[in-house]
């Protein structure tokens, strides 16, 4: 019984004792420091995480997403107000993701459809990107008070930060057919 406890005892002592780090070896690796990486375009960041979330948030101005019927299978639902987390959930979820997705934006490395750099470092960059994100914690807000009134003047919130930034950065036949569109050299200067 005595060897039992002092095998115990030495056991969780070299737990206490033991560096940090998991059942695989990792230890060394968390101690380095992560920084951001720019994978997307920023065409894809726009098509891939904010236009969806924004989406969100305009329904929720037509339809009350408390009156929102989960889907079928709500783990594999593409609509996020019918999925898993949805309903107003969903709505403040989507809000987050573009107060996030704000700061994607500024980061350096990111390019334009174009190929060329974002324009974090014009001076009017950093305030389009603020008015993002503070739409979108406008509308974290309102979705928090599950009141469509105050979704409607959110939505608009968003609407006015992303045509403050598309007027300038992005080609205004932006959603026309592509065979119609100016340029793409006209995008992100």
């Amino acid at each position: 019984m005595l060897r039992i406890l002092y095998l115990l005892l030495v056991g969780f002592g070299v737990l206490i004792l033991s560096p940090p780090g998991d059942a695989q070896g990792r230890g060394a690796a968390g101690n380095q420091e992560l920084k951001p990486q720019v994978y997307a375009v920023l065409g894809q960041v726009m098509k891939g995480i904010i236009f969806p979330a924004s989406n969100v948030i305009f329904a929720a101005q037509r339809k009350n997403p408390a009156d929102v019927k989960p889907a079928l299978d709500p783990a594999t639902a593409t609509d996020p107000l019918d999925g898993s987390y949805g309903r107003w959930e969903a709505v403040e979820n989507s809000a987050l993701a573009i107060a996030e997705a704000a700061n994607l934006l500024i980061l350096p490395g990111r390019k334009c459809s174009n190929g060329l750099p974002v324009p974090v470092k014009n001076p009017d960059w950093p305030e389009l990107v603020q008015g993002l994100r503070q739409a979108a914690l406008t509308a974290y807000k309102a979705a928090q008070s599950k009141n469509q009134d105050n979704m409607i003047d959110a939505a608009a919130k968003i609407n006015a930060a992303c045509a403050n930034c598309h007027d300038k950065y992005r080609v205004a036949n932006d959603l026309v057919p592509r065979v119609e569109r100016a340029d793409l050299a006209d995008r992100c200067k």
